[in-house]
């Protein structure tokens, strides 16, 4: 753990600037608005260790795959969001000396993400080398309300200095990928120009033609009166800009506003780009910087007043929970079912900017159950688009028939992922796009989404299935062979048990969907029998598959087990590591990683939560006291799932424990990865750990119950929660569980079994002792 922030409710704050931390800097103060993003960079030189990125939503360039050792059905390329022009330089100069925030002596520095508002801001006093000082604060922001704008106002306050400063704002087309395999130039630049009153960037990727123009302009004010003078235009090769300025005095003060537009092919015709871009940031600058920010904090306003989560008592999980949701939704707007979220989002490069499995298991839940409804269709729309590419992947590793394998790592829908043990093993992630179909239909009652759309991918799931399985002679039962888990420290292993129980749940559920369509849209089901080419006695296979799979288990101690060959390793505990040696991913070789008992993350026990309904709290707890000390948590995806187990057996400490690292992941960098960005989709998880874990909120079919705990150390808890269309606010504390719903009709709940229905626009109180 490394805290270097300063615990506030609404704001993250760097009190002090830590060069060695430079880079998790950048990661944490990262802002954008779902369609343009950017890490955390400085505006003005700085020669140290950084890594400037900007990014452009469902921009992406395919970079050749690097492989050692070819095998058949690897992908040949590798898609990856390419770190866009960067448009928020703003150099500043003295007379003969250029601010470097390596080199200049910086005697002051602060710097604040006010998630409220969705506004980064810095304030530093600096002295160059010939010992001029000046203070300098800095305030940007992407708009919520207009797309493709993002704004920075940047002041320079003379301290002791007399004479000329220049501002020099610019766009960079010189950009460089970190992670390229092959160093490829990912930009070509159509059009570099500068007028008088704009500079812009058109540019275009290299072999897909995804195109993007990028134009600035800018206001120059001195002691908040502006300065009409013509700048100096910079235009070159792949950099454009301006130099203006102008004489300054101890106490003054001068200020630039930089208005820029970032238009991409995605959402305007390219023919338009420069015209669009051109426009949006001139009428940007006729606006004016005070009426945009007024814009974004009523933007901002809005989907605080949905998401916000009030914890009394605790501010170091306030902070962390909201900046886990500020997060996720500055990542992605979900206003285009061609787009998914990348691991990293707009923070970082790891990962190529490309979508897993990680947005079903935790984004999609939340959105349905945050009231984000329009956002988990697109979502799913974008697995359903992709079919005919996940069928294409499954015959690239033989696979017939319609047979499905979605992609472990896609941009496209096509796999771009080329470890093989992932790309071919980790088959799991099928099991769970087709588990949040069902759960769709389950949040929220509806079920055309899953006529008009869901059947088709579930069929092509269970055809997957049916095929991967092998029938074993000496168990007679169905098996699953050479296999990555969900814990991805044991590879090609035989019949993981949430591999097997995820095949098994999904064939469950295209058999209830078929019947389901078959009656209530018979119109639909005749259309995805054509399309399909479905034999119904396909089912008979699928049947037989779930009645005789294979599950191993250690009847003694009453668990489920990982795998077969599990319990032959030597069962240590994660306190037996020295913790010099964690995370052992960055420590250990993977010879000795494969050879341990050691899990990184969820593997039995994310199955029991998410299929939750099927096992009693014995039987998990059982589980979670076996697996939960061997839980190594090196991955992002792991504490929030513990902790709901621990608050369902009712171990509120430990939940406690496991909740708060699932919040400050990243704060905290537990996993010393901060550097290469957030965990953006599985930030959610932490939404979920309260309302699923401390709340006990579990929906069945429209019938929502809750088991409400609280840990100690908090007073209250509160969040807002969605379904069937109804939204309630629920207050815990101590002694009581308010429910307030703000639907306009009767909603009945069940609380620890009991029965209690709210009337429209009124609250219930119900006694408890937690």
């Amino acid at each position: 753990m490394k805290r270097f922030l300063k615990t506030d409710g609404w704001n993250i704050i760097e009190e002090e600037f830590h060069i060695k931390n430079q880079r998790a800097s950048e990661s944490i103060f990262s802002i954008g608005n779902g369609r343009i993003g950017q890490r955390g960079n400085f505006e003005e030189t700085y020669t140290g260790d950084t890594l400037q990125g900007s990014y452009i939503a469902g921009i992406y360039f395919q970079d050749r795959t690097r492989v050692g050792w070819w095998k058949n059905g690897y992908p040949r390329y590798f898609s990856r969001m390419p770190n866009a022009p960067y448009w928020s330089g703003i150099n500043l100069r003295l007379i003969d000396e250029e601010l470097n925030l390596e080199v200049w002596d910086i005697n002051e520095f602060e710097r604040k993400l006010l998630m409220k508002e969705g506004l980064s801001e810095r304030t530093f006093t600096v002295t160059s080398p010939k010992g001029y000082t000046l203070k300098i604060h800095v305030e940007r922001f992407y708009s919520m309300a207009l797309l493709n704008l993002c704004l920075i106002k940047y002041s320079v306050t003379s301290v002791n200095y007399e004479g000329k400063v220049s501002l020099l704002p610019y766009i960079n087309g010189y950009v460089i990928h970190e992670s390229s395999n092959f160093n490829e130039k990912m930009w070509n630049i159509i059009l570099a120009e500068t007028t008088h009153d704009y500079a812009l960037l058109w540019t275009q990727t290299k072999g897909e033609d995804s195109q993007a123009c990028c134009a600035t302009t800018y206001q120059l004010f001195k002691n908040n009166k502006e300065i009409t003078n013509r700048p100096i235009r910079i235009e070159k090769e792949k950099l454009v800009g301006f130099s203006v300025g102008s004489d300054v005095k101890p106490g003054e003060t001068l200020s630039l506003i930089k208005y820029t537009s970032i238009v991409s092919s995605l959402y305007c015709d390219r023919k338009k780009l420069v015209e669009e871009s051109i426009n949006e940031a001139q009428k940007a600058k006729e606006i004016g910087w005070a009426t945009l920010l007024d814009e974004q904090k009523k933007e901002w306003s809005k989907i605080w007043d949905i998401i916000d989560v009030k914890i009394e008592g605790d501010d170091e999980v306030q902070q962390a929970i909201r900046f886990n949701l500020f997060q996720i939704h500055q990542n992605y707007k979900g206003d285009n079912p061609s787009l998914n979220i990348g691991s990293k989002g707009f923070t970082g490069e790891k990962y190529g900017g490309n979508t897993q499995w990680n947005t079903e298991l935790c984004c999609i839940p939340y959105y349905l159950l945050a009231g984000f409804e329009n956002l988990a269709i697109n979502l799913l729309l974008y697995r359903y688009n992709h079919l005919p590419k996940a069928i294409e992947n499954a015959e690239k590793l033989g696979f017939t028939n319609g047979a499905a394998l979605y992609p472990m790592v896609t941009m496209d829908g096509v796999e771009c992922h080329n470890e093989w043990e992932i790309t071919f093993e980790e088959i799991h992630r099928n099991g769970i796009i087709a588990y949040t179909i069902d759960l769709y239909t389950n949040y929220t009652g509806k079920t055309d989404y899953v006529a008009k759309y869901g059947l088709e991918v579930l069929i092509g799931i269970s055809r997957f299935w049916s095929q991967r399985v092998s029938f074993s002679t000496p168990k007679q039962k169905y098996v699953i062979l050479g296999v990555t888990g969900p814990n991805e420290y044991e590879n090609n292993v035989d019949n993981n048990w949430y591999t097997n129980y995820s095949c098994i749940q999904n064939l469950k559920s295209t058999l209830y969907y078929l019947e389901l369509v078959k009656t209530k849209y018979p119109d639909d089901y005749q259309r995805v029998l054509d399309k399909t080419g479905f034999q119904l006695e396909e089912t008979e296979r699928w049947q037989d598959i779930i009645e005789n799979m294979y599950f191993p288990e250690d009847k003694e101690r009453g668990i489920l087990v990982q795998q077969d060959g599990y319990m032959d390793k030597e069962l240590k505990l994660v306190s037996d590591i020295n913790p010099s040696e964690r995370p052992i991913s960055q420590h250990w070789s993977w010879d000795r990683i494969l050879r341990s008992c050691f899990i990184k993350q969820s593997d039995v026990l994310l199955g029991i939560y998410l299929y939750r309904n099927y096992f009693d709290k014995e039987a998990i707890k059982k589980n979670f006291l076996f697996y939960e000390p061997r839980t190594l948590h090196e991955s992002s995806l792991s504490y929030f799932v513990h902790s709901i187990l621990a608050a369902r057996i009712g171990d509120v400490d430990n939940a406690y424990d496991l909740f708060l690292k699932a919040t400050r992941l990243d704060l905290d960098d537990y996993n010393n990865d901060l550097k290469e960005g957030l965990h953006i989709t599985s930030m959610p998880g932490s939404w979920l750990a309260l309302v699923e874990g401390f709340a006990g909120m579990k929906l069945n079919r429209g019938k929502a119950s809750f088991e409400p705990l609280i840990p100690p150390k908090w007073k209250s808890y509160q969040f807002k929660v969605k379904f069937n269309g109804y939204f309630l606010v629920i207050k815990v504390s101590h002694k009581e569980m308010n429910v307030n719903n703000l639907a306009d009709t009767d909603v009945c709940i069940h609380v620890y079994g009991k029965n209690y229905s709210i009337k429209p626009k009124s609250e219930l109180i119900i006694a408890i002792n937690c």
